[in-house]
């Protein structure tokens, strides 16, 4: 049984619905088994899809416990930055050479790339939203802070998406296994993929990074590397072990190194 990630219009967006939901089903009840992770078979490893500290933002998702007090706290925005680099990368891009906007113009251009769908395909350049006067997202957001801020919304709805529900069950290994493989496919098509990382019932890790290259380790293991929101001075890293067929956080800002669970997000219109 497999899914449809790609396809997300029309009458079947419901039927896909109820095919999620019994296959997540099947999912959690261990009935649904998938082959193992060849990694023979991938292609030649890309190259990183996006440039850490070009194209991410200059400022960190901030812990509200580590920074608590703060009167500026910027929290909780962890899925929303996540899934703004891949916003910016597909519908924006930056003119250096062009004349510099008034602060509220910047705020409604910054709108308007997040408000684009994460999923769908790159628009071509000649449709691209501008960014003025800025060479990258790293570059805009070091200046502009505060304006890329006020633009990036929709904080509320990341804390009632639907799928977060998936953190509370243990899944199978060949379902991580799937998301591995399914992850390796899309970064060799170019496209960044966004994961749900947990270690619940431990609290210490419910949060969203966004992974855009990777390399294999003397074992075979796959490390990926990933764009964590709370650090934007390094990249951070997930390792997916073959062997035990299971994610581990490697690198992840303020958390033990460890077993978690990794899960797909924003890659169609469910999801």
């Amino acid at each position: 049984m497999a899914l449809d990630t790609r396809s997300t219009r029309g009458p079947l967006v419901i039927g896909r619905a109820l095919c999620l939901s019994t296959v997540l089903i099947l999912v959690s009840a261990g009935c649904v088994s998938a082959p193992a992770l060849d990694i023979a078979s991938q292609a030649a490893i890309p190259d990183p899809i996006i440039r850490f500290g070009v194209d991410t933002f200059a400022f960190a998702n901030e812990n509200r416990a580590k920074y608590r007090g703060k009167p500026d706290l910027y929290a909780n925005y962890c899925f929303v930055m996540a899934r703004g680099v891949t916003q910016f990368h597909r519908f924006a891009r930056f003119d250096l050479a062009a004349p510099r906007l008034a602060p509220e113009e910047y705020v409604a251009r910054v709108k308007e790339v997040v408000a684009q769908a994460p999923y769908e395909a790159p628009w071509p350049a000649d449709r691209r939203i501008v960014i003025p006067g800025y060479a990258s997202l790293h570059e805009f957001s070091r200046a502009q802070e505060a304006v890329v801020k006020e633009g990036l919304v929709g904080r509320f709805w990341t804390f009632v998406h639907w799928t977060n529900w998936r953190v509370v069950f243990p899944m199978p290994r060949w379902q991580q296994e799937r998301v591995a493989r399914e992850t390796l496919a899309e970064l060799a098509e170019g496209r960044p993929v966004q994961f749900l990382v947990t270690n619940f019932p431990t609290w210490e890790l419910n949060h969203t990074v966004l992974a855009y290259a990777y390399a294999l380790d003397p074992t075979g293991n796959v490390l990926f590397t990933v764009y964590d929101p709370n650090d934007p001075a390094e990249p951070g890293r997930i390792t997916f072990d073959r062997t035990e067929r299971r994610f581990e956080a490697s690198r992840l800002y303020d958390t033990e190194q460890g077993p978690i669970r990794a899960f797909r997000m924003y890659y169609w219109a469910l999801l």
